[in-house]
């Protein structure tokens, strides 16, 4: 299978880091999830996938780079794949650069890829929030401002590029986990403040808006709260913040030199965690 999957392999697929420049959690519903607003970026570091219509029937997964993503068969790039084409066959081939559970929509992220893959343009047609609530926006994974449980997206927006350090201290934390923390139950509102329109500088707005489940995750993972300290000592440093449901943490820097300078920095003093400068756009 290996021989034939290299002879015919179709095509290649990024998954690009996704990031939660913003998140505000606006309460939960009655059906029990959460309505949320939040400006999504994507990274230049990503996972990579490859796709080739070999086999017998039904699709298969290989991964690479990861012993902690759960059975391979429940796997969202396989949920993907089965979810646009029921009767459809082929073998992925993932390379996993990502952390997992790491609050860059990694598995979401993986997905997008598989379904790009597949349907190609038509995969924009797809209810993709039905395999995962991230899966709409990393289809293009362009930035733009994501609602409701992730299927409201609002027009790709124009965003300067930003010089960033991305830093996963290497320890997993369970969304279900951080939802729990924040503690809403069913019909609850949390904050219903407008989100600030991006009018400008982005770093503007990100002074006035927040990440609201920075702190119950803090609760899950106290070791997010290092992550965020090491950033704030680096030189060059404009804004630390978490993204998503954490434990991945970023920092924005005032140029490309010193973004590279504080990763540097911060491997040498943290050589367990994960950490990758990149550009945000």
């Amino acid at each position: 299978m290996a021989a034939e999957f290299h002879r015919v392999v179709r095509s290649l697929g990024r998954a690009r880091a996704k990031i939660n420049l913003t998140l505000h959690v606006r309460g939960r519903r009655n059906d029990g999830y959460h309505d949320l607003e939040s400006l999504v970026v994507f990274g230049g570091v990503s996972d990579a996938l490859a796709y080739a219509p070999v086999g017998e029937g039904g699709f298969t997964l290989t991964v690479d780079g990861a012993t902690d993503l759960g059975p391979a068969d429940d796997n969202l790039v396989l949920r993907a794949a089965r979810f646009i084409a029921p009767e459809g066959r082929g073998a992925f081939r993932l390379v996993k650069n990502l952390p997992v559970a790491s609050g860059m929509g990694g598995g979401s992220a993986d997905a997008a890829a598989a379904l790009r893959l597949v349907a190609g343009e038509a995969a924009l047609t797809y209810r993709a929030e039905k395999i995962g609530a991230d899966v709409p926006v990393c289809i293009a994974s362009r930035a733009r401002m994501m609602r409701g449980v992730g299927e409201a997206l609002g027009p790709v927006l124009d965003i300067a590029p930003l010089f960033a350090v991305l830093v996963n201290p290497r320890v997993a934390v369970s969304t279900v986990d951080v939802f729990r923390a924040l503690g809403l139950k069913p019909g609850d509102a949390f904050d219903r403040t407008p989100h600030p329109d991006l009018n400008g500088d982005v770093l503007d707005l990100l002074v006035r808006t927040r990440n609201d489940l920075e702190q119950p995750a803090l609760a899950v993972a106290p070791i997010i709260g290092d992550v965020l300290d090491a950033l704030r000592e680096q030189d060059g440093l404009k804004l630390a913040r978490m993204s998503g449901s954490g434990a991945t943490c970023f920092g924005i820097f005032e140029n490309r030199h010193a973004a590279v300078h504080a990763a540097r920095a911060l491997r040498l003093m943290h050589p367990q965690w994960w950490v990758c400068p990149t550009i945000l756009r």
